[in-house]
């Protein structure tokens, strides 16, 4: 998708949550017949996250947008994949672009080993290379997550995987700087940090959005755009 962007193992075996509001059911099943968009919500939680830092984190959006908009996101959920490809383009349309809020995503590995690998090779890409490569990397690898939700268990994401993946959006010597400094754990501490965040947050599965440090609790996008308008008036 084409997007407005600025700079700036152990296996985990716990449960996948179930909890999904009945518009993500029927939103995901609809998709695969007419494609409307997808966001998923989690259940009601408290507010944890009024100082949210976000320093040297990636973002997508004008650096004087007023309102933060932050994603938690595993690259082996395949919800998330739906989101990226799906929902985001209306955010960024009608939010990012507008200069409405500017966009972050943080890593929640939680679904197998790979997911861990993933993340900590995607944190390394954008201290490596930068926010644009980290984007297009981003894109890339939801791209690459097959359909078939059998692979969610199966450690899909291999350091071949993602060292194809980032070929394809970076030059190869780009491509073996970023996996020289994966091989020196470069990416494990801002992985494992965004991790925590999301705990301490009580993000229980993914994607989870958060609007200036609150959980979005909506059914729809036009709840995520009121939010962030409520948002935006606050600080005025």
């Amino acid at each position: 998708m084409s997007k407005t962007k600025k700079n700036t193992g152990k296996k985990n075996t716990a449960k996948k949550p179930e909890k999904r509001s009945p518009w993500i059911l029927i939103t995901i099943a609809a998709i695969v017949v007419i494609g409307i968009i997808v966001i998923f919500i989690l259940g009601n939680k408290p507010d944890g996250g009024k100082n949210l830092s976000l320093n040297n984190q990636p973002f997508l959006g004008k650096e004087s947008a007023p309102v933060n908009l932050v994603e938690f996101g595993d690259y082996k959920c395949p919800y998330c994949k739906v989101f990226t490809q799906t929902s985001y383009p209306e955010i960024q349309k009608e939010l990012v672009d507008s200069g409405k809020v500017k966009f972050y995503f943080l890593n929640f590995p939680f679904i197998n080993n790979d997911s861990f690998r993933a993340s900590e090779f995607a944190e390394t890409v954008y201290k490596e290379l930068g926010n644009d490569t980290f984007w297009k990397f981003h894109d890339k690898l939801y791209a690459k997550q097959p359909d078939d939700q059998k692979y969610e268990k199966m450690d899909f994401f291999t350091e071949s995987v993602l060292m194809e993946a980032l070929g394809e959006v970076a030059s190869k010597a780009d491509a073996e700087k970023v996996q020289k400094a994966f091989k020196q754990n470069e990416g494990k501490k801002a992985s494992e940090d965004d991790l925590n965040i999301g705990k301490k947050l009580q993000v229980e599965g993914t994607p989870a959005l958060f609007v200036d440090g609150k959980m979005f609790q909506g059914k729809s996008f036009d709840d995520l755009k009121q939010a962030v308008e409520k948002a935006a008036q606050a600080k005025k």
